[in-house]
């Protein structure tokens, strides 16, 4: 009669036994080694170094003045602006009618008409520049308002010119050079006034 196994994996018990062993064997090795070599086995601790950010502190240096004009100089300032922009006014007018006269698109009458009206403007100019004025407490500006005053009164003195020039023998000459005179006189005065904005404004 034949004798059966009754467990179809034989080998499950036997491979538990093999395991056990080669623990065995592996630890009494190691430990051996280590005795033998005066070594102490130790864990391994591995240092983290922790990375800190720093944020860089920039110091401002900068360095803000401040300017304060009394209000009688602000005033003043934006007088001769204003005296500036009529006198751009007037200069446009001047050289307008100058061409028309040229160009033959006006009569003579009209060109004497508004050449006299020019006189009139030029006066009406020379009284605004002479009043009010600067504050008489700023010496500089006192001195520059006088340049200006005498520059609005050539000014006038030329648009006489251009009139007497007008209605002149000559072949235009006379009007010519109070033309040019004109516009000569006007150009000081405008850049007086851009002189007197720029000086006060930056001390």
């Amino acid at each position: 009669m034949e004798t059966f196994n009754e467990d179809p994996k034989p080998g499950r018990l036997v491979l538990p036994l093999v395991l056990i062993g080669m623990i065995a064997t592996t630890y009494t090795f190691i430990n051996r080694v280590t005795t033998d070599n005066n070594l102490t086995i130790e864990p391994v601790v591995e240092e983290v170094v922790e990375a800190v950010e720093t944020d860089a502190v920039v110091e401002d240096t900068t360095t803000t003045t401040t300017t304060t004009l009394p209000d009688e100089v602000v005033s003043y300032l934006e007088e001769i602006s204003s005296e500036k922009i009529q006198s751009i006014d007037l200069a446009s007018k001047v050289l307008e009618a100058n061409d028309n006269w040229d160009n033959e698109l006006i009569t003579y009458q009209e060109a004497k008409d508004e050449f006299a009206d020019f006189i009139k403007d030029a006066e009406q100019f020379v009284n605004i520049v002479a009043e009010p004025g600067p504050p008489s407490t700023f010496a500089g500006l006192v001195k520059s308002h006088e340049e200006l005053k005498s520059l609005a009164e050539l000014i006038f003195a030329d648009t006489e010119e251009l009139l007497e020039g007008l209605t002149s023998s000559d072949t235009g000459q006379q009007r010519s050079a109070a033309l040019q005179s004109f516009n000569n006189n006007i150009n000081l005065f405008q850049e007086k006034i851009e002189e007197i904005v720029a000086v006060t404004t930056s001390d």
